[in-house]
């Protein structure tokens, strides 16, 4: 008893730590408001963008605070604070802000946009990234080296001035914001590279290295944004998103990562041979990769797909494609690469009409069951009393047109018969008519009578 009661007030002891570490952090974020956009220029400013009422902000505000106490204790130049949106709606619109959270990186007349993973880590190195210079300098083989471990994806430039470096401060300028530009002199260079002319842009991953061709890799920035990724990735929801900018296919294994079968372990293993042995077959319109789970790939395929499995993407159209048969080997996996390219494969998905369709439908019935399998109650009330309000409504139209035709009917036959008693008379009126033609028969008879008794006297 006394051990359990001494665990719960160590525990209850760290939370209150931890809890106080982040209040704390408030005090290195600065709540900003109409001042700041006069104020703002001579600093470089980290801002988060929020809305009170937004629950992604409310799920942000302690990371935020732990950003602010770590660029603090960095000794960066980076200001950290947050803006209610709601309140500074014209200072947000200004610098583009049409969603929450927003994080931007003001620095100077430039506002870099933030879209990576909402984590400690991964904020503060993108603000570290941005704030300093656009092209790093590597003046010795030591600082390369240094960098080389740092980094998984490096992109340097190695030549003196030229218009090549013009269009590599220019794509830096853009890309920034997910990568690190780096020029160094040809003797820097470690000696296993081999350049066939200077200046040269190279980027640094895998174990290698590779050479930028204009020719063959056509514009300096699309070659960037293409192999600013490693040539095999653990692949999520935010990775699919960023890899749709680079045009590529995505070749993924969906698998169980805790599930360590051989069938789940073949399949990654051959995605990984493919991606490293055939990269100058694929790289330019393939990206490889694993991805833990399959909720994710069935949400945005609408389909219900089994792991382990592989299935390649196309994200600029929404299309994807299914092997035919088991992969069983490497050889497997690029005649299924090969004969995507060569348009043998079916296709299936896309961005059409019927597809829009399907999506709306299924986002829909997808909202529905997770409402009313997180809260019963909320699902019951939210479309229960909508659809009990619908019904009503129809029974009161079906109802009143039931009595409409009830009454139109009455009328009818009302109308009916009165046109029948308007042409033909009462049946008092006809009975007079009849006693009428009797009487007037009666007399002339009697006249008739009158006359032949006069003849006959």
């Amino acid at each position: 008893m006394a051990a359990a009661a001494g665990a719960r007030t160590r525990g209850l002891l760290w939370a209150a730590v931890v809890a106080h570490v982040v209040a704390s952090g408030a005090g290195f974020v600065k709540d900003l408001d109409e001042s700041f956009k006069e104020n703002r220029k001579d600093d470089i400013w980290l801002v988060d963008f929020y809305a009170p009422w937004c629950g992604h902000c409310k799920k942000l505000e302690p990371v935020w605070n732990e950003v602010g106490i770590e660029m603090r204790n960095m000794g960066s130049p980076v200001k950290v604070g947050k803006m209610d949106a709601t309140s500074f709606s014209s200072i947000a619109s200004e610098f583009g802000v049409r969603g929450y959270p927003t994080i931007k990186l003001l620095k100077g007349d430039l506002a870099y946009n933030y879209r990576g993973p909402r984590t400690k880590d991964d904020i503060v190195e993108f603000a570290n990234r941005v704030a300093g210079p656009l092209i790093r300098p590597l003046p010795s083989q030591h600082m390369f080296e240094h960098v080389q471990k740092r980094h998984r994806v490096l992109f340097v430039y190695v030549g003196g001035e030229s218009p090549l470096k013009e269009k590599y401060i220019e794509v830096a300028s853009e890309l920034i914001v997910y990568t690190y530009f780096f020029s160094a002199s040809e003797d820097v260079v470690p000696e296993y590279v081999t350049l066939p002319e200077l200046p040269a842009v190279m980027v640094f991953k895998d174990g290698t290295y590779f050479v930028y061709d204009e020719y063959e890799d056509g514009d300096l920035s699309s070659w960037i944004n293409r192999e600013r990724f490693q040539g095999y990735l653990n692949v999520d929801g935010f990775t699919l998103y960023e890899l749709g900018d680079t045009g590529k296919l995505v070749a993924i294994a969906v698998i169980d990562d805790k599930n360590s079968s051989v069938e789940h372990t073949r399949l990654k293993s051959i995605i990984q041979e493919v991606a490293r042995d055939y990269r100058d077959h694929f790289h330019r319109d393939f990206q490889f990769g694993h991805m833990d789970g399959n909720d994710y790939i069935n949400s945005l395929l609408m389909d219900d797909l089994t792991i382990p499995t592989i299935v390649v993407l196309n994200t600029s159209n929404q299309q994807y494609f299914l092997p035919d048969r088991h992969i069983e080997s490497t050889e497997d996996m690029v005649q299924f690469i090969n004969n995507i390219l060569d348009g043998t494969a079916e296709a299936q998905g896309g961005d059409g009409l019927l597809q829009r369709i399907k999506r709306i439908i299924y986002d829909a019935k997808s909202t529905i069951m997770s409402v009313f399998k997180s809260s019963p109650l909320l699902g019951c009330f939210l479309f229960g009393l909508p659809l009990g309000v619908i019904s009503i409504m129809c029974y009161g139209i079906c109802t009143a047109d039931t009595d409409g035709e009830v009454f139109e009917h009455e009328g009818a036959k009302k109308e009916s018969g009165d046109r029948e008693l308007t042409d033909e008379g009462s049946e008092e009126e006809q009975e007079e008519e009849k006693s009428g033609k009797y009487t007037e028969l009666s007399d002339g008879e009697l006249k008739q009578k009158d006359i032949m008794e006069k003849k006959k006297d």
